[in-house]
């Protein structure tokens, strides 16, 4: 078993300078005791799987406003994979249509939320979610 607090990677990735709702997430999943590494604004999909290995975190969670989320997360997630790294589970927020949420979500990302969703239900996803299929790797 693995008793360790859930670590997550929070990213703005993108050109994408709005980051009061990733914060505002951070300290809402600090409240509720898990390990959290904020990159900060304009990270590149390849900075963001690589720290999220180096960190070895459980999880990933990405903050996309700019509209370029159909670009965005499916680099992260071939970067993921590029890294044999898919364990790390990928989930996000931002102004995303329902259309291309439910696409997002077939490729890979586990949950989309969008503007206005309670940051009880992000918490809770995470440890109902996540924690179930925590990464079982060790650093070396």
């Amino acid at each position: 078993m693995n008793d360790r607090k859930l670590r997550i990677l929070l990213a703005k990735p993108g050109l994408d300078g709005h980051d009061r709702g990733i914060r505002v997430i951070a300290t809402a999943l600090r409240d509720a005791g898990m390990e959290v590494i904020y990159t900060g604004l304009r990270q590149t999909p390849e900075s963001i799987v690589s720290a999220a290995i180096q960190e070895d975190v459980d999880a990933i969670g990405v903050s996309v406003l700019s509209g370029a989320h159909m670009t965005l997360f499916p680099a992260i997630l071939e970067k993921l994979k590029e890294n044999d790294a898919e364990d790390i589970a990928l989930f996000g927020g931002g102004i995303v249509p329902n259309d291309e949420k439910e696409e997002l979500e077939k490729m890979g990302v586990k949950k989309i939320f969008t503007p206005g969703a309670p940051l009880e239900q992000i918490v809770n996803f995470i440890n109902e979610e996540v924690a179930a299929n925590r990464p079982r790797r060790k650093l070396s």
